[in-house]
């Protein structure tokens, strides 16, 4: 039995691939959402084309501050006292392979209960390091943990591989032609709206960010300098809601003229950054769709353990306005044509995990 095990929007948009292709094949497996992002998963699915899944771990709402995720990963950990109810009540009595992504607390929770309950753990989207323990927090760390000890770590990058070779990985290393974002965008790209101009698309969410101060303004000053030259829209995220309004971060960017919208689904996140002029993020999966979109990014981050657009399109802030001045001054030579590979990682996902299942 394949065990699909995720629970926040990425996971959703980079594990869809492998889940419609199981669809398509007629592969039976088990599909468990852990909760974190309950709400927003509900949209996803439909959106998507992932059907409803088996189980859902905690099913009260997104998880949008660190109090409340703290008291819902304290609730997933019960399930670990007792490993045969464990495997029952999750992974329906079955074992097999427990497909787990990325480096969210809902990658370490999903890795520690597949294990618990004495499942094979493979890792999509293992390798990505940034060398620094504390940067970004907590991911660095589940990076680490999770991959060291996965039975099966699927590499995006050569980069990646080198990175698991480092650490002493224990388990199979199996490098992939690319990341599944590649076919999460084209998905995306194929089945929107095809729309030619935009405004600027902005956004911000990471905790680091949202919890230092000084990068907070850094921030809104250097939407503001957009403003001056490019309608914006600023896609938000209930945690930044959270900082921004009460410091007026909000009534600042509608005075400088910013559309303030919330989340909106990835299908049409994907047709504005298609056609927008320019694009300032923090997000690690976003930086990867600007970059096979060609599209000018502002990286609101001081380092990124992706290669993907570095160099080409997408540029390191540092957090610093001269950064952002000659970001804005070399647009046009920052803008690339997009490069979406013919490549299908969901198929080498899918063909190893069945080889392995016999």
């Amino acid at each position: 039995m394949i065990q699909v095990f995720i629970g926040t929007k990425a996971q959703y948009i980079k594990t869809a691939p492998l889940l419609r292709l199981m669809d398509e094949r007629g592969v039976d497996y088990t599909l468990i959402d852990s909760g974190q992002h309950a709400d927003i998963a509900r949209t996803m699915r439909q959106e998507l084309g992932v059907r409803e899944p088996d189980v859902i771990i905690a099913d009260d709402g997104d998880i949008s501050t660190i109090p409340d995720a703290i008291r819902w990963a304290a609730r997933l950990s019960t399930r670990l006292v007792r490993a045969s109810k464990l495997r029952d009540e999750v992974f329906g009595g079955a074992g097999g392979i427990c497909v787990v992504h990325g480096d969210t607390p809902s990658t370490l929770l999903s890795a520690l209960m597949a294990w618990r309950a004495g499942l094979r753990v493979a890792h999509m989207e293992a390798g990505l390091r940034s060398r620094n323990l504390l940067h970004p927090f907590p991911e660095e760390l589940i990076r680490i943990f999770v991959m060291r000890f996965a039975d099966i770590c699927f590499a995006p990058t050569p980069d990646a591989v080198e990175n698991l070779l480092s650490t002493r990985h224990r388990g199979e290393i199996i490098a992939l032609d690319g990341n599944t974002s590649i076919e999460a965008v084209s998905h995306a790209t194929a089945t929107g709206d095809t729309v030619t101009s935009g405004p600027a698309v902005v956004t911000m969410h990471r905790v680091e960010n949202l919890r230092n101060a000084k990068r907070v303004e850094g921030w809104l000053s250097a939407v503001e300098k957009v403003a001056d030259r490019y309608d914006v829209r600023f896609v938000m995220h209930e945690p930044t809601r959270k900082v921004l309004e009460p410091i007026g971060g909000l009534d600042r960017l509608r005075k400088a003229g910013v559309e303030v919208s919330p989340l909106i689904s990835h299908t049409e996140f994907v047709g504005l950054l298609s056609a927008a002029p320019l694009a300032i993020i923090d997000g690690g999966s976003i930086q990867e769709e600007c970059g096979y979109l060609g599209l000018p990014t502002l990286l609101w981050r001081d380092h990124t353990e992706r290669e993907h657009g570095i160099g080409r399109n997408v540029v390191l802030s540092h957090f610093d306005q001269d950064v952002v001045d000659r970001f804005l001054d070399e647009l046009e030579e920052l803008r690339q044509p997009a490069q979406l590979p013919d490549v299908t990682p969901s198929v080498q996902i899918l063909d190893e995990l069945l080889a392995r299942l016999g």
